[in-house]
């Protein structure tokens, strides 16, 4: 179970801060009312927990707590008649073809804080089991703007997938993501948004997860496309998905970001990306009347380096929203996951990483939470001047991984383990 006693410390310490509920005039203590615009009623559930979720977290709230508030204030929200905050568009034309309503983000939000701070209090006084994952998980996170002027990549952890989304069924679950947006951030920021919300809505997550995983980009595109459209948008993202379901690793992506899995050592193979230079993606775009030309580098149409991708309004059909899809069996022998974008994936190869992990790991004494800070400098110094983000899953304690190549040197993909000065103080170490 989580510290309940931290849970109740941070209640205390969150309506000390905001004693009452917020009042008509009274800013949210997230960003401008202004920040969410207008919003389709299929939108406006992910995109108030993602501010409640960063709202959280930039106060230190307990994961488990978190994605419980926010599971909470979403379920009242939705029973609250949100035909109130409808948005009145100027200069709408009557016509056969009638958009959905669309609600105004400013009140709609300013109403959501209020759930959510009704909930603490009610939590304050009787708080609910807080149940965490019975598999064993370290996540290390590091991104970068490097030197780009902007910083147009995202990523997702959500090891608290079953609580943010309700799910009791005693199958541990948990959910990471990588985008790296293109042409501006909006695609990125929205389907690190809504991606994971269509997953757990999605009607076959319990049978089939891979189909929810793939199907869910798709929908997320859709989506996207669509708020492009009414608000003219050209943006578009790569992304890279992993869904962890009991004893079995799922993964979906499009484009160029990328995921790779290490097992004792050894870097496993798990997706090729979507690049237009690929045979099978050069003839789809050409039977869709497009081209694949090389202009510095391999471009549909001249213009994107990669074939699929969330968004890109006036590149679609030729970058595909469809994501490819694989699964793997946990057996309990994998190291690590590691999700990235191309801007690390373009500068270190698979075998490179499980050295600079293992290298960090032996220099650090087993400890692993700046492993992805160290992959990030790495990909730095081999000269990637991208986005950079980089995010690692340990499925085992860093220092059993640690440990264990030491122990056994030929299962590391290092050339030159046995002989690394490094391997040797710790193996003596270990044998002291």
């Amino acid at each position: 179970m989580a510290c309940p006693e931290a849970a109740r410390g941070f209640l205390g310490t969150l309506l000390r801060a905001f004693p009452r509920p917020l009042g008509p005039d009274d800013a949210v203590p997230w960003g401008p009312p202004g920040r969410l615009g207008a919003l389709s009623q299929a939108e406006a559930p992910a995109e108030l927990a993602e501010l409640a979720r960063t709202f959280l977290g930039s106060r230190n709230a307990p994961p488990l707590l978190a994605a419980s508030l926010i599971r909470a204030a979403i379920s009242d929200m939705l029973q609250t008649d949100l035909s109130e905050f409808k948005k009145n568009i100027e200069g709408e034309e009557a016509g056969d073809h009638v958009p959905p309503p669309l609600l105004d983000g400013g009140p709609l939000q300013h109403c959501f804080f209020n759930k959510l701070w009704d909930i603490c209090c009610k939590w304050q006084k009787q708080l609910p089991p807080l149940k965490p994952l019975e598999r064993y998980l370290q996540v290390s996170i590091h991104a970068t703007r490097n030197t780009r002027r902007k910083m147009e990549d995202r990523h997702v952890s959500l090891p608290e997938f079953n609580q943010l989304f309700g799910m009791t069924d005693d199958v541990d679950r948990a959910y990471f993501a990588v985008f790296d947006g293109h042409g501006g951030i909006d695609a990125a920021d929205y389907a690190a948004t809504h991606l994971h919300v269509n997953v757990a809505h999605h009607k076959e997550l319990l049978k089939n997860p891979m189909e929810a995983l793939r199907d869910s980009f798709q929908k997320t595109d859709e989506m996207f496309l669509s708020k492009a459209r009414r608000e003219k948008l050209r943006s578009g993202s790569t992304g890279v998905s992993a869904l962890i379901v009991g004893s079995k690793l799922y993964i979906a992506w499009l484009g160029d970001s990328q995921v790779m899995l290490v097992q004792r050592g050894k870097a496993v193979t798990l997706m090729e990306p979507h690049k237009p230079e690929r045979e099978d993606e050069r003839q789809r775009i050409e039977a869709l009347g497009g081209c694949v030309t090389y202009m510095d580098c391999w471009r549909v149409n001249g213009t994107l380096a990669v074939s699929r991708a969330v968004g890109d309004l006036l590149q679609k059909p030729y970058i595909s929203g469809c994501a490819d899809s694989a699964s793997f069996e946990l057996t309990g022998a994998e190291d690590y996951v590691l999700l990235a974008c191309d801007g690390f994936f373009d500068a270190i190869q698979p075998f490179e990483v499980v050295d600079h992990v293992l290298e960090h790991l032996m220099q650090n004494k087993g400890e692993g939470l700046k492993t992805a800070e160290r992959l990030v400098a790495a990909a730095k110094e081999s000269g990637s001047t991208d986005n950079i983000t980089v995010l690692v899953v340990f499925l085992r304690e860093p220092k059993d991984v640690m440990s264990d190549c030491l122990r056994d040197p030929q299962s590391c993909s290092a050339d030159d383990c046995a002989t690394n000065p490094l391997f040797n103080f710790f193996s003596s170490e270990m044998n002291n």
